[in-house]
Formats: structure tokens, C-alpha cells, sequence
């Protein structure tokens, strides 16, 4: 089966931003951030951009200057969706992704948001429920389907590449669908009327 979907016609590539929400030494999250990209690489109606929180120098309080800001605001601000990959840290999300989201607004508002998970049992999915209720003060909407991997520590290749089933392969399609459809349909809302958020 062809798994590469195209763009309807005339219609751009929904701009997504993948956000790698761990920071930690030695941290899983890129394995998992490698895997989904290449998933959505597979589409013509994607075009991904990577933005790795442990690359950022971000400030920890609100008031920052804004030019400490800038490059993320334009990023996440000239994107159509957004694709948030967390780990789960004592049943939610990490300190340090809280504090990106917090330190942004208006970028956010009146798109939607995907989310990659991983951790132990739960496979993430409590961090991924924490950020729904953010998002949702933020004027974003959130995807209903998730990715989540349980336990995936050892699941790599000898290249340290995530290894996974078809049943996560299916799992990203349908997140990434929804997030098209959403993402299209939102695109066109705030072109044809600038949304109405604080």
C-alpha cells in the first residue's frame, strides 16, 4: 500500500511544528521526534519543521525581552498545526515544555494540536490529557487521536532509531489526518476572519 498522501489541489502543505518537550541528558524524546517526522515526510499535505526545546535558550519567566523570543514566536507563529511529542514525569508533562508553552500566546490560538507520548504503563497518555486542558486556555484544539509508545526504552535499532509496529505507523496516519483536516479548515477560518482570542 502507497502510505505517501498528497495536498488537494491547490491547497499548500499544512505548516506543522513538531515540538520535542524533553530537555533532560541522555532523554528518548528525539528517537520518537525522528520516527513521527518521517512519518509525516511521507506526505505531500505536510510539511514539518522541527523545534527541539533542548536547542532553544528560552528565558524562565514571563516578561522576557522579546527578542529572547523571537525565533520561536516566528516559527510557531507562521505554522498551521502543531505536533507535540512528550514524555510523562510523575503522571504529566516536563516543567521545562510548560514553560515553552507559557512563554508563547498568540501563536497557539485557533489551531490544532497533535500529540506523540511516551513513558512506563500509561505510555505517556496522562501527560498527553494534562496538555489538553492547556491547550484549551491557549484557544488551540487538540486532535482526539494520540501516538503513544509504553515502555520503548528498548526499542531501538544499532543507529539508536525508535523500532516500531505497523499499529503505531496506523496511529500517526489517523493523528496526522485529523490534524490535516482540522489544520486546513482552521487555515481557511483565520484567512477569511482573524480570530477573536484574548
Amino acid at each position: 500500500m502507497d502510505s505517501t498522501i498528497t495536498a488537494a489541489s491547490g491547497t499548500a502543505p499544512l505548516r506543522v511544528a513538531v515540538i520535542i518537550g524533553s530537555s533532560r541528558d541522555g532523554r528518548f524524546a528525539p528517537a520518537v521526534g525522528d520516527w513521527f517526522l518521517a512519518r509525516a515526510a511521507r506526505r505531500a499535505d505536510v510539511a514539518p519543521v522541527t523545534v527541539d526545546i533542548a536547542a532553544t535558550e528560552l528565558p524562565h519567566a514571563f516578561g522576557a525581552p522579546a527578542d529572547a523570543l523571537t525565533g520561536t514566536r516566528e516559527t510557531l507563529g507562521d505554522a498551521d498545526a502543531f505536533v507535540v511529542v512528550t514524555p510523562e514525569y510523575n503522571h504529566s508533562y516536563p516543567g521545562t515544555l510548560k514553560n515553552f508553552i507559557d512563554l508563547h500566546n498568540a501563536e497557539w490560538q485557533a489551531k490544532p494540536v497533535g500529540f506523540v507520548s511516551y513513558g512506563g504503563i500509561s505510555g505517556g497518555l496522562r501527560a498527553t490529557e494534562h496538555l489538553r486542558t492547556v491547550f484549551a486556555e491557549l484557544h488551540a484544539v487538540t486532535v482526539r487521536d494520540t501516538v503513544s509508545f509504553h515502555n520503548p526504552w528498548g526499542q531501538r535499532d544499532e543507529a539508536g532509531a525508535l523500532i516500531a509496529g505497523a499499529g503505531a505507523d496506523t496511529a500517526a496516519t489517523t493523528l496526522l489526518d485529523q490534524l490535516v483536516w482540522w489544520g486546513e479548515a482552521l487555515r481557511t477560518a483565520r484567512t477569511a476572519r482573524p480570530y477573536g482570542g484574548r
